[in-house]
């Protein structure tokens, strides 16, 4: 199955330019299950020779161990992306993933900021230093924009034209679109880049291109963005568990709760599909209710 893997990986690599979470993601999912199968067979796994009842042994595996659905439901994904991969490249003659359904997952309602907890937040960091005035542009442009952070570390200064107002991104699958910039994301970022970044560059052994640097001058990653934002959530509550990807869902819930349209928010976002985007009208619902509660004159009776 190695040379198998390998190829896939590669496909992922090349032909879908799937991002460095996805890939790492799928490449653990199938050495997993290939790992599972050594164990069982005491050989190493051969794609041919793979049926739909070993995987549902793999299934009744996980299960057992304790995995989540979520979990369950994503490796089970990689799985048949792997074996359509080879089904469609005439390495296998049969596809042992069809036909196998796995438990209906639970939807879980997004995590999110409100309002008042996204304004305190914003003053957390002590824009007073290089580093601070880089958190406040990341919190800011984070808030702002709805991109994904793997979105927010790839920016480049070549990407920055202008007031900034409109910034040109690369997404998912490499597809690029704009988003929009507000005031005060566009304030902390002007900040940032004439009394921050040149400090931090400064450290640098070779002159980069990177919007957001580290305290060695170099490009952020996505786990340091990570830490950044769990620093100041931990300064505001010790109650709140959110991730930087938080901020991505308030910045949807509150575009929705105050009046845009789904479309809109969908195109803002990257969505491929307004289906994906619908979990945020939860937010709506409850502010249509607000609103019904309030204005019709016989909400309120008994």
């Amino acid at each position: 199955m190695e040379r198998e893997l390998d190829l896939f990986i590669d496909h992922l690599n090349v032909s879908k330019r799937a991002s460095a979470h996805t890939v790492k993601s799928y490449s653990s999912d199938l050495v997993q299950f290939a790992g599972f199968v050594k164990e069982l067979e005491g050989e190493s796994p051969q794609v041919n020779r793979v049926d739909y009842l070993l995987i549902r042994r793999y299934l009744a595996h996980l299960h057992k161990a304790g995995c989540a659905r979520s979990s369950v439901a994503r490796k089970m994904a990689s799985l048949r992306s792997f074996y359509h991969f080879l089904k469609e490249k005439k390495l296998v003659d049969t596809d042992p993933t069809v036909g196998i359904a796995l438990p209906r997952q639970e939807k879980k309602l997004p995590k999110f900021l409100r309002e008042e907890q996204v304004d305190l937040l914003m003053q957390c960091p002590d824009c007073s230093t290089p580093a601070g005035l880089r958190d406040k542009a990341i919190l800011e442009m984070l808030y702002a924009t709805g991109m994904r952070v793997s979105e927010l570390v790839s920016i480049s200064l070549r990407d920055l034209h202008g007031t900034a107002e409109e910034i040109r991104i690369t997404g998912k699958g490499a597809k690029q679109r704009i988003v929009l910039v507000g005031s005060a994301a566009r304030e902390a970022l002007a900040d940032y880049l004439s009394a921050g970044r040149p400090v931090l560059a400064a450290k640098a052994k070779t002159e980069g291109n990177a919007v957001f640097l580290n305290k060695s001058g170099t490009r952020l990653t996505d786990r340091s963005v990570r830490r950044i934002v769990n620093k100041y959530i931990e300064a505001v509550s010790d109650s709140l568990k959110i991730s930087p990807h938080t901020m991505r869902h308030t910045f949807a819930t509150h575009m929705l709760s105050h009046g845009a349209d789904l479309r809109s928010v969908q195109e803002l976002l990257g969505h491929s599909s307004v289906v994906t985007t619908q979990i945020y009208t939860h937010v709506t619902r409850e502010r249509m209710k607000e609103v019904y509660d309030k204005a019709h004159p016989r909400a309120g009776e008994e």
